[in-house]
């Protein structure tokens, strides 16, 4: 694997373009002023995450014994709760709590960015050749200013879209996270049949 195939891999893992009605509704609480500043904030997290599972991920799953099929399992779970809340929000919609008013770490950084497919990817990357972490660790870096640029570029959008048009990205986003979610639960139950 070179350098530029690892970069796009994981840009097409983080799924910048696929992320962005999801960044939109996660924003839509937030100031405008604000949002370039959480979207900063949370991509930074986000890289931060992503280089310790990189040199670190699989020491740290060794350790706690948490599997590969654990680790996907789990991401669907979590993918699965917030679909559902996507697609039947709180009938109290305006009456969250104050850290719902605007995203932390939750559900911007992870999942959106550096997710269990991303952390997953990052560490069989890393396993497949480590003397070569400077490259894997420039193939993260190069995929993650891209994926920033593109989430950047999607707080003008919110204008476009207005209240309506993000409602409607907010359910079918939602439904296809379900799906989604409904399939890595599958592949981590396919990853530990095969382990048996």
């Amino acid at each position: 694997m070179t350098i530029l195939s690892a970069a796009l891999l994981l840009f097409l893992v983080m799924d910048p373009l696929g992320n962005i009605p999801m960044y939109l509704t996660a924003l839509k609480n937030v100031p405008q002023e604000r949002r370039t500043k959480v979207i900063m904030r949370e991509l930074l997290i986000a890289l931060l995450i992503m280089i310790i599972f990189l040199f670190a991920g699989q020491h740290f799953l060794d350790a706690l014994k948490i599997s590969e099929p654990a680790l996907t399992t789990t991401g669907g779970v979590v993918l699965f709760l917030i679909a559902i809340k996507m697609i039947f929000p709180p009938e109290h919609g305006h009456a969250t709590p104050a850290n719902e008013e605007e995203p932390f770490i939750v559900p911007l950084a992870i999942p959106y960015i550096a997710g269990p497919s991303t952390i997953a990817t990052l560490i069989l990357i890393m396993n497949s050749e480590p003397n070569r972490w400077m490259e894997w660790l420039g193939a993260l870096m190069g995929a993650w200013l891209v994926t920033g640029a593109i989430l950047l570029a999607a707080t003008p959008l919110a204008k476009i879209l207005r209240n309506r048009g993000l409602i409607a990205i907010e359910r079918l986003m939602g439904m296809i996270l379900v799906a989604l979610a409904i399939q890595m639960l599958m592949n981590g139950a396919a990853q530990f049949v095969e382990t048996l």
